[in-house]
């Protein structure tokens, strides 16, 4: 929990150092609503199937719609593999658009995970480092109905999430995740963005758990607008439930 909270509080100090610089920040209400069903397929291999319902002003407005669809390999009971495809829809919102052009766009995306629990006391720790390979649909104007290329961008994340049991059943969780851009072409956001969870979560079973609580975004647009970089600081609600389902 210590070192979760010394990375939460150099990424909050460095994000607010970065804003009191020559940029723009602007803020958004978002609310995310994701569903994950993990299908057993053997003692090592697993299905995964997840649903991002994104949305900003909370609920009244698209912000993204987020598929992934993948597998789990677990060669260690404390390390798991994971290679998935996502189909991402980002839509225009908020005062300033992720894209130039202010309209939806797709995105397809492939990538590659390792996952590392551990356990101190009673606290639990997961580590997930994940690596993304993305083509970003590009639109030259508004008139076009299909994007005219693919823009192909690299982003590893990492994220350290720790797990605090309350009762049998109820639990408290927090996570800090933040994203790194790179390669030839990455934009301004080589500091793509950070996000920041605290959870209450309620375990009903092995098979069910749902968990909700307080997100921040915080991130930065790939382009200048007016000769500065822009900051957007989201902040909402975040909603997770997973359903697990075993043939035993």
């Amino acid at each position: 929990m210590k070192k979760l909270l010394f990375i939460v509080t150099i990424l909050t100090f460095s994000t607010g150092t970065i804003n009191a610089q020559n940029r723009t920040t602007t803020r958004n209400d978002i609310g995310w609503i994701t569903t994950t069903i993990t299908p057993h397929i053997n003692k090592k291999l697993s299905g995964y199937i997840e649903y991002q319902f994104r949305r900003a002003d909370y609920v009244e407005i698209w912000q993204q719609s987020l598929l992934r669809l993948g597998f789990n390999y677990k060669v260690h009971p404390q390390v798991t593999t994971h290679l998935g495809y996502g189909w991402i829809l980002t839509f225009p919102y908020g005062e300033y658009n992720i894209a130039a052009q202010p309209r939806m766009f797709p995105e397809h995306r492939i990538y590659e995970q390792l996952v590392i629990n551990g356990q101190a006391g009673k606290v639990s720790f997961v580590h997930r480092l994940r690596l993304e390979q993305r083509w970003l649909g590009r639109f030259v104007d508004m008139d076009q109905k299909r994007p005219e290329d693919f823009v192909y961008l690299n982003r590893v994340r990492y994220m350290l999430r720790a797990d605090v049991p309350l009762s049998e059943k109820v639990y408290a969780a927090a996570y800090d995740e933040i994203f790194i851009g790179f390669g030839k072409n990455v934009g301004e956001n080589i500091f793509d963005q950070n996000r920041i969870g605290i959870l209450l979560g309620y375990k009903a079973n092995s098979s069910f758990k749902i968990e909700g609580g307080f997100l921040n975004q915080a991130l930065q647009l790939g382009r200048e607008i007016g000769g500065k970089n822009v900051f957007q600081q989201n902040n909402g609600f975040i909603i997770n439930t997973y359903l697990q389902l075993n043939n035993d």
